[in-house]
């Protein structure tokens, strides 16, 4: 993925400085002399490095032309003289309100046709070519006067890109982007399947981007306008790198993802970064979040083929933006902050340094609160940078899995397009609950990409790939054959690249590894359908009672108290051709169809899911694909402690309780936590909320 030598910059900034600590920090909002006690307050907490500009373009150049860098210079000098290094950020997420005002066209228009309007931040059009200029020309200053700074250690480039545009300008921009992808007007409407509804187009000109329309777009243009809106959000990211890099080609270039953003495609973005960053913020009254969390941590790691990444932005208490914005304490906070690391993060930052006192982030936590440092949150702070500190001996270490879940932005996009059987199925529901049982096992998992090698796997899983193109499928097929348990679920290897629909019986990929085709899909009722468990099914390893455990149906899938665990929200009429049969439907319309299967392939096996199952079935079946691949979690025992997460990241031993009890875990050799200094030898004692970070004892 990210360009080994460009990588190895970042490695570098880590030998020099450690695991990285920060955050965001908005030093045009205050006066120099609470610089100076930023810069005191960063260096007692054990921060070492902070992004700087992310919002400043008004206060570079507050009018067209102007530059003012005099306060950069005093503030870069401040933290420099203080030890903390800099991300300095090119500030072009956000342009100053003249920009708009001068030249209305920069500004981005929505799929009503209204244009919007400065006031805000992110007010810009990727494709337009006066905000390019304009921002390529305020990066090469900034990059001109301070890529000699040795506060500057790392370049920040944008922020959180995912700004979509429908205005005239944008709309020649996807016009251009079909040309280069489909060379003449026939592919276009080949691709299309514009014979549907009357849709052939005669030239380029007459297409437009999916504007509100009376009824549903076009599935491929929608998916399409998709793919360009990611692709010139990358060129505009390149545009900036390339202005950088052509003055410094030192330092390690990199800009914020979101997780499972749904805007933007990071797999075609992962090699244009030198290091792949994040900003996650969970919502701290989830259950679900600690396992969900960590499935991101494993998406960003596999983003950068498995070396470290940064947590580029998190809260250190509430948020401001959710209706109702419950605050995480400072020991969860720690505890998010360890998962990362454990995850192979090499950096972990928040939003932001200091409060804001005005604006629309005004009662957004931040690592030094209102309140000012003799406060709880500032003490974890405090806290958080010692243990890092402490275990820096981690840095650079990775994660290793035998487990690949496929993950595409593309067939993310397609599968959750209008008019499908179904819009309660869900791609990113699938991935989570697929995800869960094994996080319970502290078995570690790579996020992959359809299409890439998967020789390194003993199992891959496949939650949902609505769109599953022909090198993908054969690369499913030989990873059975060639020994990995391939577990396929609902509404997979539906379409092809065009999200056209492949005819015949479904999956019509992956029939033969999995020793079953289908004919239907068939929504379910709210209250499910009731399944029939086969003999061959193992009882262990099952978290959970298999009975719907006295919860309706819901997010798990689960059934009525009392009765037989139930499918939901979708089946498949299928028949059996070869598999063996494991869980049936019950009754209703799929009545004695299978509902999981498996079936000997080569020196391995596919294996079929072919609805939501309730969690502990589903967790139960995944636990036996595990048993039946040989693969274990880091630790035993686990299932008897909810909530106790345990990764292994190189040498180091991470064990997170994110329970509310304690958790004794036994030990077979001696270890010693490097958080406490503490020589354990037959048992770790993890007090509800901590975490421990073990390495082998000499």
């Amino acid at each position: 993925m990210t360009d080994g030598v460009r990588g190895d910059l970042f490695a570098a900034l880590v030998d020099d400085l450690g695991l990285l600590y920060g955050g965001d920090y908005n030093p045009e909002q205050w006066t120099p002399d609470v610089w100076r006690e930023d810069a005191r307050l960063m260096a007692a907490a054990g921060v070492n490095l902070v992004t700087v500009g992310v919002f400043s373009w008004a206060r570079y150049e507050p009018r067209p032309g102007v530059r003012d860098f005099a306060w950069l210079d005093e503030v870069l000098d401040l933290l420099h003289a203080a030890g903390v290094a800099v991300d300095l950020a090119t500030p072009t997420a956000s342009p100053p309100p003249w920009l708009g005002h001068r030249h209305p066209d920069t500004l981005p228009v929505d799929a009503d046709g209204v244009r919007l309007v400065p006031g805000s931040r992110n007010q810009f059009s990727p494709a337009s070519r006066v905000y390019r200029e304009h921002a390529l020309a305020i990066t090469r200053d900034l990059v001109a006067r301070y890529a000699g700074h040795p506060a500057v250690r790392m370049w920040h480039v944008g922020n959180e890109f995912g700004q979509v545009c429908h205005g005239e300008e944008s709309t020649r921009a996807f016009r251009d982007w079909l040309r280069r992808r489909y060379g003449t007007v026939d592919g276009l409407n080949t691709a299309w399947a514009t014979t549907f509804w009357s849709q052939h187009y005669s030239s380029f000109e007459e297409v437009l981007t999916p504007r509100r329309m009376p009824y549903h777009v076009n599935p491929t243009q929608a998916l399409d306008f998709r793919r360009y809106a990611s692709d010139q959000l990358r060129e505009l990211y390149r545009e900036q790198r390339d202005a950088i890099r052509e003055v410094d080609a030192e330092r390690p270039v990199t800009t914020n993802f979101m997780g499972f953003f749904p805007l933007v495609d990071y797999w075609s973005w992962a090699d244009d970064l030198d290091v792949v960053a994040d900003d996650a913020y969970p919502d701290p009254t989830d259950p679900h979040a600690p396992a969900d969390t960590a499935l991101t941590q494993d998406l960003m790691r596999s983003l950068g083929a498995g070396r470290p990444w940064v947590l580029m932005e998190q809260a250190a208490g509430a948020v401001s933006w959710r209706p109702h914005n419950v605050p995480k304490s400072p020991e969860r906070s720690r505890l998010e902050s360890l998962q990362a690391v454990a995850r192979g993060a090499d950096g972990v930052c928040f939003f932001q340094w200091r409060a804001s006192r005005a604006g629309a982030e005004r009662f957004h936590s931040a690592m030094l609160p209102h309140a000012g440092p003799d406060t709880r949150v500032h003490e974890g702070v405090r806290r958080l940078g010692a243990d890092l500190r402490r275990i820096g001996s981690v840095a650079g270490g990775r994660v290793h899995a035998r487990v690949a879940m496929l993950f595409d932005w593309e067939s993310w996009w397609a599968a959750e397009e209008q008019a499908r059987p179904t819009e309660r199925l869900r791609v990113l529901d699938q991935l989570r609950a697929w995800y869960r049982p094994l996080w319970e096992a502290g078995v570690a998992v790579d996020v992959v990409r359809p299409g890439a090698d998967l020789t390194a796997y003993d199992v891959v899983l496949v939650p949902q790939s609505y769109v599953l193109t022909e090198v993908a499928g054969r690369g499913l097929e030989a990873a059975a054959r060639r020994g990995a348990s391939v577990v396929v679920g609902p509404f997979s290897g539906v379409a092809d690249e065009n999200a056209h629909v492949r005819t015949g019986r479904f999956p019509v990929l992956l029939t033969g590894v999995l020793g079953l085709s289908g004919e239907e899909w068939v929504p379910l009722p709210d209250d499910g359908v009731p399944l029939a468990l086969g003999d061959a099914l193992s009882l262990d390893g099952a978290g959970g009672t298999l009975d719907g455990g006295g919860v309706g149906p819901g997010p798990d899938g689960a059934g009525a108290p009392g009765g037989a665990p139930r499918a939901s929200v979708l089946g498949e009429l299928v028949r059996g051709e070869g598999a063996e049969i494991l869980v049936t439907y019950a009754s209703g319309h799929l009545a004695g169809a299978p509902a999981v299967a498996r079936r000997a392939a080569g020196e391995g096996a596919g294996w079929y899911v072919g609805t939501v199952l309730p969690a502990p079935l589903l967790g139960r079946v995944l636990y036996d694909v595990l048993a039946e691949a040989g693969v274990t979690g880091v630790l035993p025992d686990l299932a008897g402690h909810p909530g106790l997460e345990a990764v292994r990241r190189g040498g180091a031993l991470f064990v997170l309780n994110h329970s509310g009890h304690a958790a004794r875990v036994p030990l077979t050799s001696p270890f010693v936590d490097l958080l406490t200094g503490a020589r354990l030898t037959t048992a770790l004692h993890v007090a509800a909320g901590d975490a421990a970070v073990l390495a082998p004892a000499d």
